[in-house]
Order: C-alpha cells, then structure tokens, then sequence
C-alpha cells in the first residue's frame, strides 16, 4: 500500500478509502447493506491489504454505519493506526451550529472514540450563514474533537467562498473534497477540482467505480445491489447508451494489461492526481483487486483513450437547494 498526507495537514492516509455507506443495518437506508459479521469481514481485509482510512457518516443506515464501524475497529486495530471520518449534513438543522455541536457528539458517542480525524460537511447547506459553519467546525479542532475538516460534492464557487471565510477569519479551512468523480462523471473537472489543486486540498472521489458500472463490461448484474440500487440507477442509467462506449475501453486497457477494469479505473484516478478514491466494497476480494490499482501505470496514450467518448453529463450528487428533511438519498431513480 502507498500512502499521501490528507491536504497541508500531517494525517497520513492510505490511496484508497473505505466507504461505510456499504454497512449498516439493511433497510435504514439501502436493502443491500452488510450486517455487522459480513462488515468485519471486509474490514478486516481491507486492514490486511494496508488500508487505514474509513469513511462514514451519521446519517448512513441510521448511525448502524459508524456504530459497526466503530466496534469493528476497536476489536481489530489500535485507534491511533486508523484514520476514521464522518459526515454531517442530513440531520435536523442541517449545518448550523446547534446542528454541528450535537451531531458530532452524536457521531463520535456511535464511532466509540473521543475525536474524529476528518469531519466532513456532507453538502451545502443554502439556510445557514457560511461564517457560522465555518466557525462552528473551527471550534471543533480548537477542541480536539477533530483534526481536520473536509468538503463534499458542491458547485466550485460554494466551496471557495467556505475556504476564503476560513481564511480571512482565521478558522480552519478544509483539507479534502469527496466528490462525485469517475470516468462515467467528469463534470467537476471544470470548476471544483481545480479549485482543490489550487488551495492543495486532496481529492477522495465517491463512486470511483460508478456503482460497479466501471468494474464489469455488463452494465447491471444479478446482485441484490445492482437490483435493488435506485440511487445508482438515477445517477448512471440515463446515460447507459454513451457510457458503455467508456467502459468498453476500460475492458480493453484491462486486456491490454491483464489486469481488472476495477484496477484501471482506479488507476486513471491516480493519473488524474486523486489522493484516495473511496471504495465500498461488500465483499473482501474486492479489497485485494482494488489495492492492485497501484501497480497499474496508465500512459498518457491510454488517459486520452478512456476519455475520448465522454460528453458532458446532467449534474449529479450536488444539491440546488436544501432537500426536504429525511432525506438522505439523492438522484433516485422511480422503481418501475
């Protein structure tokens, strides 16, 4: 395994991450999720493979997510050997400052653990002032209940106005955006990723596999998550007909290699300068495929070869204003 430092900060993480939207009591959130037995099994393999970056929030299957998450860790690895972070956004009040002060004491009381290493906001909160966001997480560091805070998907603007509040008031600015970004979802190459090159703010993409479109030359398969993934429908279905074209070419550059298109998928985030894409993996192998990545070295010949079919795609994770409260799926898709 490799690792990068989280943003300016001296966090050292490993260049994948695992997303813990994948566990968590099955229902709460999605049908598809793993119990507590089936998720130690995956994270304990992902331990093996060197990973030591977790990824979760407080709304993901009800806070059954960070409480798995949180034994599971404490029962397999030292506190200080991992890098765990949470989310806020979906909950009452949103990103206010009674929201923050009492769902990171929420997060941290299922997490079993007296601070977080990155806390993240989940989205843009359009009601609460951006100066008291900022504040609130600010004292939150000042606290040392989290060493480092991080973005989610948003337009490029917001989240350089969030970064200049933090600069011009002293607080503390953010070192990660965890973005919707893959080869099938390039839009933030024109705004928000270049804003985090600019303010060295490390990249750690959501859905690098595109929900498993980008793992596999079928488009869907007979698992209980393909079936059953209506987020994954709304955000990649629309557009099946032209993305096939992509993932037609990432079969080929696996060929070329002999390798998986989960490696080559994940190796063009590399090449496109990601720190640590997240992978949420429900079965162990995955870990061990995914980890080969690193050995995988794209020419700029075969960057180019991947792109070329992408057309320009319907804006998908980010929110245009505050969703209805509890909500905690986005982009889903009508069950026909």
């Amino acid at each position: 395994m490799e690792y990068v430092k989280l943003g300016k900060t001296d966090i050292e993480v490993s260049r994948l991450c695992v997303g813990c939207m994948s566990y968590g009591k099955a229902g709460t959130m999605h049908d598809w999720t793993l119990d507590e037995e089936h998720t130690e099994e995956v994270i304990r393999a992902a331990l093996e493979q060197g990973i030591n970056f977790f990824d979760t929030a407080n709304c993901y299957s009800a806070g059954t997510s960070e409480e798995y998450l949180g034994r599971i860790l404490k029962r397999l690895v030292p506190r200080d050997k991992v890098v765990i972070a949470s989310k806020v956004y979906f909950n009452p009040g949103r990103l206010s400052r009674e929201a923050i002060l009492r769902e990171i004491d929420g997060s941290l009381k299922r997490l079993g653990t007296d601070y977080l290493d990155l806390y993240i906001i989940h989205r843009f909160d359009y009601e609460t002032p951006i100066e008291e966001t900022m504040e609130t997480l600010d004292s939150l560091v000042k606290a040392g209940k989290v060493r480092a805070l991080g973005a989610s998907a948003m337009y490029g603007y917001q989240f350089y106005n969030m970064q200049l509040a933090a600069r011009d008031n002293g607080w503390t600015p953010f070192s990660t955006m965890e973005n919707h970004y893959n080869l099938l979802y390039r839009e933030d190459e024109r705004e928000l990723i270049p804003i985090c090159k600019q303010m060295g703010v490390s990249l750690m993409p959501y859905s690098p596999l595109a929900s498993g479109r980008l793992s596999r030359p079928e488009w869907k398969t007979d698992t209980l998550r393909s079936q059953t993934d209506q987020a994954a429908v709304g955000k990649y279905d629309s557009t099946r007909e032209q993305d096939m074209l992509i993932t037609a070419r990432v079969k080929e550059i696996a060929d070329k290699y002999a390798t998986t298109m989960s490696r080559v998928a994940i190796a063009w985030q590399y090449a496109r300068g990601v720190a640590a894409p997240i992978i949420g993996a429900t079965k162990p192998r995955y870990f061990v495929d995914a980890a080969g990545a690193l050995n995988v070295k794209l020419s700029p010949e075969d960057v180019a070869y991947l792109e070329e079919p992408y057309v320009p795609h319907r804006i998908m994770g980010l929110v245009d204003k505050n969703p209805e409260e509890g909500t905690v799926l986005l982009n889903v898709a009508d069950k026909k």
